[in-house]
């Protein structure tokens, strides 16, 4: 196996309180010095004029930077500062956005423990003709961070919802990994367990995923002792000053880090495995719900009937498989 390819470049939730421009303050990191900023926006006189134009309220789901602060597009910096508000996963990690670009804006939280709570609120703004915008941390809100249930609350209620596009950690990865894919799927934050993370990865396609730096190790060890070659690349910082891509084979892998530490946010490609591989996998899933359905009382066949009509699996095969497990 060949050595691991390396590549190197570069908060808890508020009380939620709406917050104005004046409150709150941050600097920037040595990622996002390039330059110095802008004119400063006044949002207060980009609402008034809004609320003279006629235009409709509506939310705005903005993509913001992954890392480095200037990787954000105009149109999302024009909506920051016009809008009567900005719905952020953590205001405090927000205001290092608006300062940088000199924007002054009044903010306010939507994170996981307070959305269900807070979207009625922002919802009634919209209703009355306000734009409201949506940031996460960083890169697309509802992509394995919250928004979602605020986007499908809008659209419930048939309010208009607006996407700006922008960075994207999954994106981004895909493109910086070297491991060609012309189909490729996102799956999220991974599972814990390694038998799950293993199981979900058994996909002949390319996978991006998200992972904890603490269990990315062990998340390696689970893939190598199914196969050691596998192909994946560790995304380390993207877009930041400490950036690194590992590429290799995943015994190579977890090894380089095991000796090295993680530190970091970390975005995991995948290679995917051969369709017989894949087709194995998922053969085996489906015998073990046959086998839990079993032994939690159902009859064999019945078992292998349903797990069957719910897997595309052929239930005599499940069937007999099961009989040549016992």
């Amino acid at each position: 196996m060949s050595t691991p390819e390396t590549a190197g470049t570069t908060d808890g939730p508020e009380d939620g309180d709406e917050r104005g421009p004046q409150d709150a303050g941050g600097t920037d990191d040595a990622a996002t010095d390039a330059t110095d900023a802008t004119t400063t926006i006044d949002a207060t006189a980009a609402e008034d004029d809004a609320a003279t134009d006629g235009r409709v309220g509506r939310l705005v789901v903005c993509a913001t930077p992954i890392g480095n602060l200037e990787d954000v597009t105009a149109r999302v910096l024009r909506t920051l500062a016009e809008a009567a508000v900005v719905a952020c996963e953590d205001t405090r990690h927000t205001r290092r956005l608006l300062d940088r670009h000199g924007i002054r804006q009044r903010t306010v939280s939507l994170h996981e423990h307070n959305e269900a709570e807070r979207s009625g609120e922002l919802l009634d703004r919209v209703r009355a003709g306000e734009v409201v915008a949506l940031v996460s941390d960083a890169g697309m809100p509802v992509v394995s961070d919250p928004g979602g249930r605020l986007v499908a609350a809008a659209r419930d209620a048939g309010l208009p919802v607006e996407v700006l596009p922008g960075a994207s950690a999954p994106v981004t990865a895909i493109a910086t990994a070297g491991i060609v894919a012309d189909r490729w799927r996102f799956v999220g934050f991974l599972p814990r367990r390694g038998d799950d993370v293993v199981a979900l990865l058994a996909h002949p396609e390319t996978s991006v995923a998200f992972e904890s730096p603490n269990r990315l190790v062990a998340t390696l060890r689970a893939l190598e002792a199914v196969d050691p070659a596998r192909l994946v690349a560790v995304c380390r910082e993207l877009t930041k000053l400490h950036e690194e891509v590992v590429r290799g084979a995943v015994a190579e892998v977890a090894d380089r880090f095991a000796q090295s530490g993680v530190r970091g946010e970390v975005t995991l490609v995948v290679a995917g495995v051969p369709e017989a591989e894949a087709d194995d996998a998922d053969r085996a899933v489906a015998l073990d719900a046959v086998a839990a359905l079993v032994d939690a009382g159902a009859r064999a066949k019945s078992a292998a009937r349903v797990v069957a009509g719910l897997t595309g699996q052929s239930a005599n095969e499940l069937y007999r498989a099961l009989h040549e497990r016992d």
